[in-house]
């Protein structure tokens, strides 16, 4: 007789494969942790460099860069900081090819020829590999330019056409913005956002103050007078940073942290707007939960009834990030730090503000 092959039988076959889901089940979040420390590793990578580059302006300069050029000073062109840097970071070739004398956005020849070719180049030292909305470094039009101003010398409403007549449907990106610190986010522009104490004479006594007068880190005037910058970067360009002026201490003040282009409308790598955020907003707010193109949202720039969930809304310049639980930043003396979207608002605001002598332990950060 011929003997019987051993085989396995169906509920075996069935066992097998529940062992082997379950084993893949419990691996799998592992392996996913692994790889999102390996991005948050690269995007720390990213910040240092960032980091090194700016005090390499510092080191040449005198200071640190200004964070963009607008209409305050005699000769806006509207690039930011991050334009200012590109020599420091290997990227000489790009920067000489920019024309500063022509405005972003205005009439000429940026869109075109070797100007063309350094609006479509990205840089992956300023992307984080963990931001999968980023488009890899492209997202469609809808940054701070174009827009309608009637004072006739705002760019034009337009958006620019490229060298072969056809329109740029997408702006470069990044996901690192300078700080402007504790300055209002809201302040003037909208009536105060909700977690600012705006007015500050109208402040509840022994309330910490949530939120500093000149939004956005300006000189501009509002119902507490003029204001002042208490981070880095003022995106006016009136002001610019000295390490000597950093009273909190260098490893106490935030340089630059995380952003989501995809979230924030005015987020052109190139443009001033873009460029700079600040800590009245909490770590990690969520400013996309409103579709762009409601009626509410769509276009209203900072508007006081614009939805705190709005990408067009002051709201949408505070830090965030898609790695989980919080976000990295890069401080003042070069080191880069992850803070938990918990972290206590007041401390958040402390540490945004390079001489508003708080005492900030390293415990609560």
């Amino acid at each position: 007789m011929t003997p019987r092959r051993a085989a396995f039988t169906l509920i075996e076959l069935l066992v097998v494969i529940a062992i082997i889901s379950v084993l893949i089940a419990l691996l799998l979040p592992a392996v996913q942790q692994a790889r999102e420390a390996a991005r948050r590793l690269q995007c720390t990578s990213n910040l240092k460099q960032l980091g090194i580059a700016l005090h390499d302006y510092h080191d040449v300069q005198g200071s640190f860069p200004s964070g963009g050029f607008g209409w305050q000073i005699k000769t806006p062109n509207h690039y930011s900081w991050r334009a200012l840097i590109l020599p420091h970071l290997e990227q000489a070739v790009v920067h000489d090819a920019i024309n500063f004398q022509v405005p972003l956005g205005g009439q000429g020849s940026q869109y075109s020829g070797e100007s063309y070719t350094v609006w479509m180049t990205t840089f992956q030292v300023f992307l984080c590999p963990s931001d999968g909305t980023n488009g890899r470094g492209f997202l469609p039009w809808a940054g701070e330019y174009p827009y309608s101003n009637p004072d006739g010398q705002s760019p034009p409403t337009t958006p620019p056409v490229g060298p072969d007549g056809r329109v740029v449907q997408v702006v470069p990106v990044s996901n690192y913005a300078g700080s402007f610190g504790d300055n209002y986010c809201g302040g003037a522009l909208c009536g105060g956002l909700p977690w600012e104490t705006y007015p500050h004479k109208n402040q509840p006594p022994g309330r910490t103050p949530i939120g500093w007068g000149g939004y956005w880190g300006t000189t501009n005037a509002d119902s507490d007078g003029p204001g002042s910058l208490r981070g880095f970067f003022d995106y006016n360009g009136v002001t610019t940073v000295t390490l000597a002026s950093v009273l909190d201490g260098t490893s106490n003040t935030i340089l630059a942290g995380e952003v989501l282009p995809a979230r924030a409308a005015d987020s052109n790598f190139y443009g001033r707007n873009g460029a700079t955020a600040g800590m009245t907003v909490p770590l990690g707010w969520n400013s996309n939960t409103v579709p762009a193109d409601d009626p509410s949202c769509n276009g209203n720039w900072e508007g006081p009834d614009a939805p705190l969930g709005c990408r067009y809304g002051a709201a949408a310049k505070g830090f965030v990030s898609l790695h989980p639980g919080g976000a990295n930043f890069l401080f003042a003396d070069g080191s880069v730090r992850f803070f938990r979207n918990s972290i206590n608002l007041v401390t958040y605001c402390a540490l945004g503000s390079r001489a508003g002598g708080e005492i900030v332990s390293a415990g609560e950060f």
